[in-house]
């Protein structure tokens, strides 16, 4: 019998698609577990001026876990680490780990005196208009001073991440927002009831959550470590401080830092100019916003997140290695894939939309008028959805090649575009005009970090792309009068008191969407087998 001779490029293929598989699983839990965690927020504490608190406490923490910890630091971190062993072996790269890890200890120690310190400041720029409830004010920022801490567990839990990842052990930094989760979901139901017995305002027991489960996530980490024997020796005196941030490497990752940290940044700033604008709307735009989002991660998270997760270290070592027709292979395959999955789920987004909100968040305090207000926002996140989990895979092609500076630029110049947008969609749309206007605003970013990438001929399209493209946007027309005669067919807000009913509905429509549009590609040639092991 002849056998088939493995090829090492086909090998990796293989590899990525298994470690891909593991996030995206791994992923959908954490945005299960999320889901779960957020309808008992919404069915506990409904929409009030608290939550409204809570959401921008529990944002501003986050906004600087993706600007610091998982945006720069990761984005600079791992492409040098990526580096260091496939160039200098596995002394050198421990070494390099190390004295990362000391410089910033050092740093979020200051970096948390400051945050607690100046929480009313970041509240008020984050959410000026609670200014006019004083006590969603106060209540914000006593939250945000109790979350602040939080930062530094995420910071160090991504340089954790970032040294797994790059031996290719992917499960468990997927696996810990689980644990966040978890906390949370227990805050709500055992801490938030408990908090009121005690006549301590309930919604404070989701900031001892969050606390709780930073620590958690961190732990798994280290333990992860621990068993590889990856663990960094942080220096906790001054002299191991200035030994550590005397090293080329760590100097190397802070430059790099920069550009990143102006590329993240800029789509935190857009951000945080959104929910200033959504607390001077009316009140629960912020609460609306933030579950809309919960819904758009689903796909963003399992899909682009992800992917660029999986593609980061590898590209990293192909750019390293001099094998450029590797490093354009996967960021094709890569595409490919986005495009297969995010164009029909961008459909279901948006046609889809009432039934998903209603089926998942219509419960408890939730009202009518808030699955209305919810859905509109989700529509227009859904409107960008492909450009949203596009950038998650083309900006790894620019980071492998420490080519950070690039995508800042765009990243600053969408900025303004995604302001001036705001201007138009907001007086018309209210706070779903916010959501459109990121939806397009990705859009835009994603486009435009793809001619990069052909202009510079780091990614050069494999044949085929032309029927592809054919294939998914019949599928995809097919799936969208599917869906729209299932959100008119059904009366899904109507079905409120009977939970299991719509849930029903809600699982065979989804399940139905599914094999229709699979169907339809496999009828008009598409292979996905054949696709995910080109």
């Amino acid at each position: 019998m002849q056998r088939r001779r493995v090829t090492p490029h086909y090998t990796c293929v293989v590899s990525l698609i298994k470690s891909a598989s593991t996030v995206s699983l791994l992923t959908l839990a954490s945005r299960v577990t999320g889901l779960v965690r957020d309808l008992l927020m919404a069915s506990t504490f409904g929409v009030s001026v608290m939550t409204d608190a809570f959401g921008v406490a529990f944002r501003i923490p986050n906004m600087l876990r993706r600007m610091f910890a998982e945006g720069a630091f990761s984005q600079a971190f791992v492409p040098v680490l990526a580096a260091t062993r496939e160039t200098e072996g596995e002394v050198a790269t421990h070494a390099l780990v190390s004295s990362v890890a000391t410089v910033l200890v050092w740093v979020l120690i200051l970096t948390c005196i400051l945050g607690v310190v100046g929480a009313p400041v970041l509240v008020y720029m984050m959410a000026a208009g609670l200014l006019s409830k004083p006590q969603g004010f106060e209540a914000a920022v006593l939250m945000t001073r109790w979350m602040f801490p939080y930062i530094a567990c995420m910071s160090l839990v991504a340089l954790g991440a970032g040294v797994l990842n790059t031996w290719k052990k992917f499960a468990v930094p997927a696996a810990t927002p689980v644990l966040l989760n978890v906390a949370m979901i227990t805050a709500a139901w055992l801490g938030a009831p408990w908090f009121g017995r005690m006549g301590i305002e309930p919604i404070y027991a989701m900031a001892g959550g969050v606390m709780v489960g930073g620590v958690m996530q961190l732990a798994a980490i280290v333990l992860a470590l621990r068993r590889l024997r990856l663990v960094p020796k942080i220096g906790l005196n001054w002299a191991a401080a200035r030994t550590a941030w005397a090293q080329p490497a760590t100097k190397r990752i802070a430059h790099l830092m920069v550009p990143a940290l102006l590329g993240v940044s800029v789509a935190q700033i857009s951000l945080l100019i959104n929910t200033q604008i959504a607390s001077h709307l009316a009140t629960g735009s912020v609460s609306w916003l933030n579950s809309a989002s919960l819904l758009m991660e689903f796909p963003t998270a399992m899909l682009g997140v992800a992917l660029g997760v999986v593609l980061m270290p590898q590209l990293a070592a192909a750019k390293a290695a001099g094998d450029a027709e590797h490093f354009s292979q996967m960021i094709d395959w890569g595409l490919r894939l986005v495009v297969l999955l995010a164009v029909p789920a961008a459909v279901a987004l948006v046609l889809f939309a009432q039934p998903l909100v209603a089926v998942l968040f219509h419960n408890g305090a939730f009202s009518e008028r808030d699955v209305t207000q919810t859905t509109n926002a989700l529509m227009g996140y859904g409107a960008g959805l492909l450009g949203l989990v596009a950038i998650k895979v083309l900006t790894p092609g620019y980071f492998a090649s420490q080519n950070i500076r690039g995508p800042a630029l765009i990243a600053l110049a969408v900025l303004v575009i995604t302001q001036c947008l705001n201007l138009l969609f907001v007086p018309l749309f209210a706070h779903a005009g916010l959501a459109l206007a990121i939806g397009v605003g990705a859009l835009i970013n994603a486009l435009w970090l793809l001619v990069g990438l052909l202009r510079s001929r780091t990614f050069v399209p494999s044949p085929g792309w032309g029927r592809f493209v054919l294939q998914v946007l019949l599928a995809s027309a097919l799936l969208a009068l599917f869906l729209h005669w299932a959100s008119t067919a059904v009366p899904w807000i109507g079905l409120h008191d009977q939970k299991f009913k719509r849930l029903l509905w809600l699982v065979c429509v989804v399940v139905s969407a599914v094999i229709l549009y699979f169907a339809v590609t496999w009828a008009t040639g598409l292979r996905l087998r054949q696709l995910l092991r080109r």
